[in-house]
């Protein structure tokens, strides 16, 4: 069994995933760090000695990672990714409108009219939201804008926007040229926000490519280390 783990996560927490897996009935456990995983599913070259920067946006964490031969270089963990954009759009239907919204309506609205720009070239249509009137008590329908959401959203995409800068402050400078020449990867179900790319690209001056299948990208490269073992052994920890 090959487990996907943040990079940030502490050696008891690995103890405890390992443990998890042995309890389940894995024979062997194996554990691979996620924007690694990422990396390979998107189709990189892992062990090569050339630096890729790999920005992982799952539901609790985004990992951001310099990669290099079968190993990582420089990388910064944090804990706001998509569960906490979910989050901020409850929160801002509440102080906003007055209207309490469940969480799986506010996912849908980051689906619909998720963006990480006020102003999008190809903008997505106004999205009807349903909940309840926190004044009156009554549910209540109102219409949402896309440039609404990223007002909700621009916070937390500033966090992960400063951590990407630190990562990138602590590059060595020769994988900083290769960063420079290839662009920044982005996987992860955050990489389907509307804009987050542009958005980035305009912070970092770099050229940002978003996977073809961002959301399979982490399952997809650890499938692919569990069958080629061998070939990957350096990436994996047991």
């Amino acid at each position: 069994m090959v487990i996907c783990i943040p990079s940030g996560i502490t050696e008891v927490e690995k103890r405890a995933v390992k443990d998890s897996a042995e309890q389940a009935g894995a024979r062997e456990a194996y554990l691979i760090h996620e924007p690694m995983a990422a990396a390979l599913g998107i189709g990189l070259d892992v062990q090569e000695p050339v630096g890729n920067m790999i920005i992982d946006i799952g539901g609790g964490t985004t990992e951001i990672a310099v990669v290099a031969l079968s190993g990582i270089v420089c990388d910064q963990s944090i804990r706001v990714a998509g569960d906490e954009f979910t989050a901020d759009i409850v929160d801002y239907m509440r102080r906003q409108h007055n209207l309490l919204i469940g969480e799986r309506t506010a996912e849908a609205i980051k689906i619909n009219v998720g963006s990480a720009l006020t102003e999008l070239d190809e903008a997505p249509e106004d999205y009807q939201v349903s909940g309840r009137d926190l004044m009156t008590g009554i549910p209540k329908q109102l219409v949402v804008t896309y440039s609404e959401i990223a007002h909700s959203l621009d916070k937390s995409i500033s966090k992960i926007e400063e951590a990407i800068l630190k990562a990138l402050e602590t590059t060595p400078p020769e994988l900083a040229s290769d960063i420079q020449r290839n662009g920044i990867y982005l996987t992860g179900g955050g990489a389907l926000l509307r804009g987050l790319d542009k958005r980035i690209s305009q912070k970092t001056k770099l050229m940002v490519h978003v996977a073809d299948d961002p959301l399979k990208a982490v399952v997809r490269g650890t499938g692919i280390a569990l069958k080629n073992r061998e070939q990957y052994a350096a990436l994996l920890m047991s």
